[in-house]
């Protein structure tokens, strides 16, 4: 250590305080983009009151809300829809945003953008139906199915991708992964 002159000892301190200061600024971008639930206010600050499907503006029931945000302004979110009386009654239940590529199941890649969705039961589970919310235009389907453990039935549900990456409907789920 003696053979390292005072100037060499300066510029390993700085240094090592620059690697200090970078990995610190690292730690904290990575933990702030983290996804996590979103608040109330925040689902009510992305999903609309009148869900826009084709030409319609179908009313949604925002106690059913749920989403989740990375912090940055970020959301994927949905409600169910109160189709009684529209023409999407039987087809389309749930309004869906997602403001990131995301990709549902296996097979599903939805860019940033507006959908509906709709299910009927199925042998094994339940038969979700994504669509493109202002055309109707068909994106794929994936099948939700029974969610093991004991979990709470809920309407609708965005699981946090930390906890189980998972969206519920009922006591059904199918797993989403962000950045498709």
């Amino acid at each position: 250590m003696s053979a390292l002159k005072t100037g060499q000892w300066r510029w390993m301190v700085v240094l090592s305080l620059m690697a200090a200061v970078a990995w610190c600024g690292w730690a904290q971008e990575a933990h702030n983009g983290e996804w996590r639930q979103a608040t109330d206010t925040e689902l009510r600050s992305v999903i609309p009151a009148r869900a826009p499907v084709i030409t319609e503006r179908i009313e949604t029931e925002m106690r059913s809300a749920s989403g989740i945000t990375n912090g940055h302004g970020k959301y994927v979110a949905g409600v169910v829809m109160i189709t009684a009386g529209y023409s999407a009654e039987g087809k389309y239940s749930h309004f869906f945003l997602t403001q990131v590529p995301l990709r549902i199941g296996s097979d599903i890649r939805l860019t940033p953008g507006e959908y509906v969705l709709g299910y009927e039961r199925h042998d094994d589970g339940l038969l979700v139906r994504f669509y493109e919310a202002a055309t109707g235009k068909p994106m794929g389907s994936v099948l939700a199915k029974t969610i093991p453990g004991n979990t709470r039935v809920e309407a609708f549900r965005i699981w946090p991708p930390g906890d189980r990456s998972l969206i519920q409907i009922g006591r059904f789920g199918f797993s989403y992964q962000i950045g498709g």
